[in-house]
């Protein structure tokens, strides 16, 4: 892996251009992605390249991008994308709209619907000795939740489950007419929803779609485009990073027997103990900005314009934020933990993520015994910009 040891932007004399310091889609980046990025903290924790731009790896370094908004943009694509491609003011007034889906009391009213989705996915198993995670149950369960929550029917378990299979290939392969085509199929399930709601009128079911269709900002009902941006966004998010979650979760409590043991016996644990996980190792790898203006972080300028990668899986192992950082350590302060992000982006759903993901782990442990990874499989590590596993294998004690 190249990177830089200077602090000062090198620049082709020839060209003009800065030389990149690392290479985000080499072999030896995907081979271990949070290793790679542990090593770019320590020797380049401000570093470019073409592909993903300016990248930052420090906490300290990511906590100014996600609480300076007058300085960096979130504001990074020609698509609109509600709220979370929004700068305030008009942020401010979208989020003010999209909070409220999220209360406490919409997150525990939703639990026992999890609790029994993961439930039918866990029985379908029977007793089988070993079993896939990823395709067995993170990504089933990703979307059954995701459908359950907007009220979305059951009919689109399969083309969402196959939507986030051909999108994550033509993601991996680049291929930029692939991921339009899929990025269309994706709207058209979500205006069809909104179609027959909208035609429905009094008579459409009571539930989050259906009010978005109704809702109205600042006296003026938002339209299906915005509303299939705001859907396209929680939906995506989720489909992702909630099966990235489980199996990061599943793969480590597999690894690690002894903390698998104690939380069986005493799950007042469970919830620091998953924080703490997903601490470790991120589900969510990145996320960009835009600099509004010249700024210097770390040592390097970055220009107006240049665009900007915050390495969340990063900033949550660095040293300087975290004693004994790389150590598993479930008790301590998770203050600091930029999980669910921070400043006036953070996760409007992350109450709700994590509902979701303990009663998905209190229910493996519920109803299945000891685990480990199946004797003689490899776990298959996510690559960029997915992160967890694309596999894992158990073995169940029964």
């Amino acid at each position: 892996m190249k990177s830089a040891n200077g602090k000062n932007s090198v620049v082709d004399a020839s060209s003009g251009e800065i030389c990149p310091d690392w290479d985000p889609r080499s072999a030896e980046v995907q081979i271990d992605q949070i290793r790679a990025y542990d090593q770019m903290r320590e020797a380049c924790p401000v570093a470019y390249s073409e592909y993903l731009g300016w990248s930052l790896f420090r906490h300290a370094d990511i906590l100014q991008i996600l609480t300076d908004h007058e300085t960096f943009s979130n504001v990074v694509s020609r698509h609109p994308s509600l709220p979370n491609g929004m700068d305030p003011p008009q942020h401010t007034v979208y989020r003010r709209m999209i909070d409220p889906y999220f209360t406490r009391e919409r997150v525990e009213a939703f639990e026992p619907e999890c609790r029994r989705i993961v439930g039918d996915l866990l029985g379908a198993l029977g007793n089988t000795p070993s079993f896939e995670v990823m395709a067995g149950l993170a990504e089933p369960y990703a979307v059954r939740i995701q459908c359950g929550f907007l009220g979305w029917p059951a009919s689109l378990h399969e083309p969402l489950l196959l939507w986030v299979r051909k999108n994550r290939e033509a993601t991996l392969a680049r291929d930029t007419d692939a991921m339009a085509a899929i990025a269309l199929e994706f709207d058209w399930h979500i205006r069809s929803e909104l179609k027959w709601r909208e035609e429905a009128g009094d008579a459409a079911p009571d539930d989050i779609t259906s009010s978005l269709v109704r809702k109205t900002v600042d006296g003026k009902r938002i339209d299906h485009g915005e509303i299939v941006s705001i859907l396209r966004n929680w939906t995506v998010g989720e489909l992702g990073t909630i099966a990235a979650c489980v199996g990061i979760i599943v793969h480590f409590l597999a690894e690690n027997p002894e903390v698998q043991r104690r939380l069986r016996l005493d799950r007042t644990g469970l919830s620091p103990a998953i924080e703490e996980i997903l601490r470790l190792h991120g589900p969510l790898i990145s996320n960009r900005r835009t600099a509004l203006r010249p700024v210097v972080i770390g040592g390097r300028r970055i220009e107006a314009g240049e665009r900007i990668t915050v390495i969340w899986t990063s900033a949550n192992r660095d040293a300087l934020a975290f004693e004994a950082a790389e150590r598993y350590c479930p008790m301590r302060d998770q203050g600091p933990n930029l999980l669910y992000g921070a400043g006036i982006h953070i996760c409007p759903g992350a109450a709700l993520a994590r509902m979701q993901l303990r009663v998905m782990i209190d229910e493996v442990l519920n109803r299945i015994g000891p685990f480990a990874l199946l004797t003689g499989t490899e776990p298959l590590r996510a690559v960029y910009p997915a992160s967890g596993f694309a596999s894992v294998s158990l073995q169940i004690d029964r």
